[in-house]
């Protein structure tokens, strides 16, 4: 069976759209949104970034552009992000925010503007790690967070490649968020993304199928609120 040059082009398309996963869905207040109607919508499927000098860290490729909405969430409450299939590759999730100078649906995220409110890393018994694996995770945002323009950012760093024969991928997406009923809290540390993270990280060069009894999920330490 021979296959046109389009219709090649197509099917690898799929083949990529189905090798991995993205963050489109933004849960709040039980009722989910739209794909992509308060996220960022990326411009690379369901890839992963890998260039850690790469200001696709920040929201993936393609988004640098604003969502088009902006969603208020009130300060300690819970918000959802839901993927188009469960995350399967091996390791972990972590939820940042960066306060917008304006609004959230015109900043780029850019400077030492991020700061870390959860990490969801492996668990570990018997010598052996679990991982959290799922569709949907959820954060809550700290009550004492400033009231603001906000954006909040889901990482799921996938190690199963362990560096350095193979590369780490990062599953990136940015929700744009209001925050209202905050409170007075600072927000630290602030870091740059990219810039957060190294090859060096432990984290980052973790090899979970030799010796793995303990981890340190790369990035800033939590800002407990």
């Amino acid at each position: 069976m021979k296959l046109s040059v389009a219709a090649l082009g197509l099917s690898v398309l799929a083949q990529q759209a189905s090798a991995h996963y993205i963050f489109q869905y933004l849960t709040y207040d039980g009722t989910q949104s739209a794909a992509y109607e308060y996220i960022r919508e990326n411009t690379n499927y369901n890839s992963p970034v890998t260039d850690l000098a790469s200001n696709d860290l920040r929201c993936n490729v393609g988004g640098e552009t604003g969502a088009g909405a902006t969603i208020a969430v009130t300060a300690g409450s819970s918000v959802e992000f839901t993927a188009d299939v469960a995350v399967y590759h091996q390791g972990p999730v972590s939820f940042y925010m960066a306060k917008a100078p304006t609004t959230a649906e015109s900043f780029d995220g850019s400077g030492d503007v991020w700061f870390k409110i959860k990490d969801i890393g492996p668990t570990f018994s018997g010598g052996a790690a679990t991982w959290d694996l799922g569709l949907t995770y959820g954060v809550t945002i700290p009550a004492s967070v400033p009231d603001g323009e906000y954006l909040l950012r889901i990482q799921q760093l996938a190690i199963h490649n362990p560096w350095p024969g193979g590369v780490p991928q990062f599953y990136i997406s940015c929700a744009q968020i209001s925050v209202t009923g905050g409170g007075s809290g600072s927000p630290a540390p602030l870091v740059a993304i990219p810039g957060a993270f190294a090859e060096t990280d432990p984290g980052y060069t973790a090899n979970i199928y030799s010796d793995f009894t303990s981890y340190t999920v790369p990035g800033p330490e939590v800002w407990q609120g």
